[in-house]
């Protein structure tokens, strides 16, 4: 499927309840969403082999990228998520950057790998985010984080430097069985942490 359609088909206003069918579909260049109003969609399964990039665009809807395949950059910069962020089993094949996204629903990367560096540096995220089973083999930064509705990350493989600063969780902090290289991931990692950790 050409980029354009697929831009054609998501980029219309939102109605409480819209979801676009785009589960599978195979993107034929980079998808370039950057700065636009979406509807909700269903992307789960579609490959991207050029990647995507979304900065500052408004994902109305729901935004479901479930098992999605992006062999090149994903950017998600700026942008901001009014409803439920899906990426778990997603493969991204190089960086992946959520920097200053503003996430107002749940936000899933259970399972999801990813081969690049990932930055989700000074993101604010509203519900519960979730890192259960993710792997990330490049830099990993979440300097500067936000999250309000608590971030889970059983099982989380991530890397020894993994950049923890000023970050700031509110509710439930679950860590068990996360590791940042071959060590636990400890709660003394985050600066401030409200609520209660699982360890």
């Amino acid at each position: 499927m050409k980029p354009a359609e697929i831009r054609d088909l998501i980029a219309v206003p939102w109605r409480h309840g819209d979801c676009v069918d785009l589960t599978g579909v195979v993107c034929e260049g980079a998808l370039d969403l950057a700065g636009l109003d979406l509807t909700g969609f269903d992307l789960s399964g579609a490959t991207f082999p050029e990647g995507i990039n979304a900065t500052g665009a408004r994902f109305l809807g729901v935004s479901w990228f479930s098992g999605a395949r992006f062999g090149g950059k994903a950017t998600f910069e700026r942008a901001v998520f009014a409803n439920d962020a899906r990426f778990e089993r997603a493969q991204f094949g190089e960086t992946v950057l959520f920097d200053e996204a503003e996430l107002r629903g749940i936000v899933r990367l259970d399972e999801a790998r990813i081969a690049g560096d990932a930055s989700f540096e000074r993101i604010s995220c509203y519900g519960n985010f979730s890192l259960q089973g993710v792997e990330i083999s490049g830099r990993a930064s979440f300097s500067g984080a936000e999250w309000l509705g608590g971030l889970w990350c059983q099982d989380a493989r991530l890397p020894a430097a993994t950049d923890f600063s000023d970050t700031q969780v509110h509710g439930r902090l679950w860590l068990r069985r996360a590791v940042a290289g071959n060590a636990p991931l400890p709660d003394s990692a985050f600066a401030l942490s409200y609520g209660y950790t699982y360890i």
